[in-house]
């Protein structure tokens, strides 16, 4: 399967109505998944395209539970999507992770900090999109492209301006990294 996620768009969907129509023309897109801020902008998307969608709320959209998740099935595993406020990402991704092991997922799908973010840990995914319209990282927007088969997955982040241009290599493909790496520990050890 091929998934583009999402994040973070605050009603400016222009972006993603041109990242959806580029990718739909170079062959078929299979779902969008759209971690939150805000939600009725993946129904609209979803509606637009005709495409099925996976969509959570934010805290821009007043989600302010835990409850607020879906598992997206693929063939090479379930993924946990959420926004994130409610797992703390902004600061660390232990509780995101902790929380997707407990649904027996192979990854975990977030958004909220505006930030891509790419990490394969041992075969497990920690995927955040950034945003296409209002990004914190430095860049001119991101989004991600998550290949899914039964052989197991493959995620790349993408510059937004580099997809336009037509040199839509990987911003950053899943790095392999320690869970200590990961994890913002706070005692400092």
């Amino acid at each position: 399967m091929k998934i583009l996620i999402i994040s973070d768009t605050h009603h400016d969907i222009y972006r993603a109505e041109t990242v959806i129509r580029q990718l739909k023309k170079a062959g078929p897109l299979d779902i969008l998944v759209h971690c939150g801020d805000y939600y009725d902008d993946a129904v609209k998307l979803g509606n637009m395209f005709g495409i099925e969608t996976v969509a959570v709320r934010g805290n821009c959209d007043r989600s302010f539970t835990r409850d607020e998740f879906a598992i997206l099935e693929t063939e090479a595993g379930d993924f946990f999507v959420t926004h994130g406020n409610m797992y703390n990402v902004g600061y660390s991704n232990e509780d995101v992770y902790d929380t997707a092991l407990q649904y027996n997922c192979t990854g975990a799908i977030f958004g909220h900090t505006h930030r891509a973010e790419n990490v394969d840990m041992d075969g497990f995914l920690l995927l955040n999109p950034g945003s296409l319209t209002r990004p914190r990282d430095g860049s001119d927007g991101t989004f991600a492209i998550l290949n899914t088969s039964e052989a197991g997955f493959e995620a790349n982040i993408i510059r937004y301006d580099d997809f336009i241009k037509g040199n839509a290599r990987p911003a950053g493909k899943a790095k392999a990294g320690h869970l200590r790496e990961l994890f913002n520990w706070a005692d400092g050890q």
